[in-house]
């Protein structure tokens, strides 16, 4: 295809403008499937006593533009324990109950997948 040197700026920022729309599409894909994983660990590695607690995580989309994402995981009707589950807490007659971590680990996993998505879909292009 050949291009006069008169067109030569605009086509050149056509070209970036269709490299940004396809990286946008599929950095929007890596933070839905980082934040399904956050989700997904949290479940699994919960404490689980009657088990409503693991099934209470779910991911919202919380803001949207054409070129971002913002999505939060967060318990639907339990997260008062969130906190005290994952640092401990006192007890009412003295003592301390022992944190049982599960949300740091799975946020640093989804830093791995997150990563690994993004490199993958922006690194072979």
């Amino acid at each position: 295809m050949a291009t006069k040197i008169d067109n030569l700026a605009k086509e050149i920022m056509d070209g970036l403008k269709e490299y940004a729309d396809l990286a946008t599409d599929d950095v929007k894909k890596a933070v839905r499937k980082a934040g399904n994983s956050v989700r997904k660990d949290i479940s699994e590695s919960a404490p689980k006593d009657t088990g409503k607690y693991a099934k209470s995580w779910t991911v919202k989309k919380t803001k949207e533009t054409s070129n971002s994402l913002e999505v939060t995981v967060h318990s639907k009707n339990r997260y008062q324990l969130a906190h005290l589950l994952e640092h401990g807490h006192a007890k009412r007659g003295g003592g301390r109950v022992s944190a049982r971590p599960h949300i740091a680990k799975a946020e640093e996993s989804a830093i791995e997948v997150f990563e690994k998505e993004i490199d993958k879909a922006l690194g072979g292009r």
